[in-house]
């Protein structure tokens, strides 16, 4: 791979940045507009959660095809077709005349994002070659969702107040735009030399479980959980999974090859991705309407509210990837397991909810351990695999992340729905937001065992030896023996056009 300037570099990493910025930003925006899309559309709590959940689950599902797509077709002529669906989703989510067709707009939105991250952590990894710098990188990288969290509550409930929550869609047409001419003219082609085949029924399977699951969890409250609608879905989601698990075992060329998880640390990586995201969409969507329906805060003012935990995200992020590149990823993980529990604690056992004090001390806690989770989630992900599978891996952990924060809104949202109706008074919600602080405590728990079990010397040789696997299964000419694994100083090559 031709290597490039140092200040060509920090040039794309801005412009992969951007792409990042306004997804983070529109899911922080969106949470602030959540009550006015309710009341102006006329919706239910359920509702609300499927204005989230359509985009994240469509996001999760067509992560992994568009990271393998991008290796094989080109991820710079991915990542322009991604910028240009996202800008043209939002614009239509800002026309929505109701719920089902913003519903619908929403997902446009997904398909376009989810040729956006996977694809632009993989033109980062193709970039940044050494390691300490890689993981400085993606440190900036887990910074801009610091940002997108401070200015998303700020910027929303500017545009909400001022104009309308119609408005929030806007913001993304010019910055896809900008991000789209700086694409064509800075950012180098680049494929992988063994990309992998389309795999049509394993991404059937992905969207069949994804999308069964999330609806019997969001629709179980009104519905029963013992109904025989949820039921069916429930029993549809779990065919998919053993489906899945069947079906990719046996292709060449899996959508998920699940010779990646024999790599503790990306195991590792993935879990924590789906508990860190599902910890953050249920704190989130919990916050949201606490401090707008039972505070009876402005938007804007429930954004302000939230600047402490966004702020202490801004901060911790870059120094988490200065932490991942210098001593590893162990110490950021535990410190944030720690952080994250403790906010969930101060929330279920002590009620920070009636006193602002603590509310704020819960804030600034969830803020540093989110901060903190990022880079060693990212870095994990992609440092121990092939170069050249680097799409496919950084959309696996790109996925973990939108499938925990999908299931962190239907859970969250299911057992609000389930203890109280959006019409309760300030003692009712807060008693009825207990157990899901209890369920944020617990991801908050998983990620500090997690780091603790998945960053030691056990884990890193499991690492190693299935990155020699991988590489040696992608050299072999098909049908034949693969040949023994390169050496250590080997390095995997990438064709890249300027």
């Amino acid at each position: 791979m031709p290597q490039l300037s140092h200040r060509r570099r920090l040039l794309v990493l801005a412009i992969c940045c951007m792409s990042l910025l306004i997804v983070s930003l529109d899911n922080t925006v969106l949470n602030v507009a959540l009550p006015s899309m309710q009341k102006d559309l006329d919706t239910t709590l359920s509702g609300m959660q499927w204005t989230i959940d359509a985009y994240t689950l469509v996001l999760a599902s067509l992560l992994m095809l568009a990271g393998s797509t991008a290796d094989r077709l080109g991820r710079r002529r991915v990542f322009q077709a991604g910028l240009v669906v996202f800008a043209l989703g939002s614009l239509l989510c800002s026309l929505a005349p109701n719920l089902e067709c913003l519903v619908a707009f929403r997902m446009v939105q997904a398909v376009g994002g989810s040729m956006l991250n996977p694809v632009a952590m993989s033109i980062i990894t193709n970039t940044f070659t050494d390691p300490k710098e890689r993981a400085r990188a993606i440190g900036v990288w887990g910074g801009v969702v610091g940002i997108s969290m401070a200015a998303g509550p700020i910027v929303g409930g500017l545009l909400v107040q001022s104009v309308d929550w119609r408005a929030i869609f806007w913001i993304n047409v010019p910055i896809g735009a900008l991000a789209l001419f700086l694409t064509v003219r800075y950012v180098p082609e680049s494929r992988a030399p063994h990309p992998r085949r389309v795999d049509p029924v394993g991404q059937l399977l992905v969207i069949a479980l994804l999308g069964t699951l999330t609806y019997a969890i969001i629709e179980a409250p009104a519905a029963g959980w013992t109904s025989p609608l949820i039921l069916g879905f429930a029993a549809t989601a779990v065919a998919a999974l053993a489906g899945l698990l069947w079906y990719e075992r046996r292709r060449a060329e899996p959508l998920i090859d699940l010779r990646f998880f024999r790599s503790a640390p990306f195991s590792g990586a993935t879990v924590v991705a789906v508990c860190a995201f599902a910890a953050l969409g249920g704190f989130l969507f919990v916050n949201t309407l606490y401090l707008q329906d039972v505070r009876g805060l402005s938007a804007l003012d429930a954004g302000l509210y939230m600047l402490p935990m966004a702020g202490m995200t801004l901060v911790f992020a870059p120094l988490s990837g200065r932490l991942v590149g210098a001593v590893g990823a162990r110490l950021p993980l535990l410190l944030a397991g720690l952080a994250m529990v403790a906010s969930g604690v101060l929330f279920a056992a002590f009620e920070a909810e009636a006193s602002t004090p603590l509310l704020f001390t819960g804030y600034v806690l969830f803020g540093i351990g989110f901060g903190l989770v990022n880079a060693p989630i990212t870095n994990t992900a992609v440092s121990g695999m092939p170069r050249t599978q680097a799409g496919v891996a950084a959309a696996i952990a790109s996925t973990s992340r939108q499938v925990g924060q999908s299931l962190g809104v239907a859970v969250i949202g299911a057992v609000l729905a389930s203890g109280t109706r959006a019409a309760a008074t300030g003692s009712q919600f807060v008693e009825a937001s207990r157990p899901a602080w209890w369920i944020i405590a617990g991801c908050g728990a998983a990620v500090l065992l997690l780091g603790a079990l998945t960053t030691g010397r056990w884990a890193r040789e499991t690492a190693r030896r299935t990155a020699e696997r991988l590489e040696s299964t992608q050299d072999a000419p098909d049908g034949q023996t693969p040949p023994p694994g390169p050496g250590p100083g080997d390095q995997p090559q990438t064709r890249v056009r300027a």
